[in-house]
C-alpha cells in the first residue's frame, strides 16, 4: 500500500510492518538518528533516501503527522509523472 503525490511514492506500508517514508538523500541521513528509524533495505541492498519507521513511533496521530509530513514535502520537490 503507498501514497502518491503527483505520481512520486511519499510514503509506503511495508511487510516487516514498518512505514517507508521517502525523505531524500540529505534529509535522510539526518533523520536516521531519530528513534525507531532506519534505512530501507530491499534485496540487500541499501535504498537511498527512503527510511522505514518502526510502527511503535507511530502509535499518536502525531508521530505519523510528522513522518507523513516527511514523506510529502519531498514527493513535492520531483516533477509530476
Amino acid at each position: 500500500l503507498a501514497f502518491l503525490v503527483a505520481g512520486n511514492m511519499a510514503v509506503a506500508a511495508n511487510s516487516k510492518g514498518t512505514l517507508m517514508v521517502r525523505a531524500g538523500a540529505e534529509r535522510a541521513d539526518e533523520l536516521l538518528d531519530a528513534p525507531g528509524t532506519s534505512m530501507v533495505v530491499m534485496r540487500n541492498r541499501p535504498m537511498t533516501g527512503w527510511l522505514d519507521v518502526d510502527a511503535n513511533h507511530l502509535a499518536t496521530p502525531l508521530q505519523l503527522e510528522t513522518w507523513l509530513d516527511v514523506g510529502v514535502s519531498f514527493a513535492r520537490t520531483l516533477p509530476a509523472k
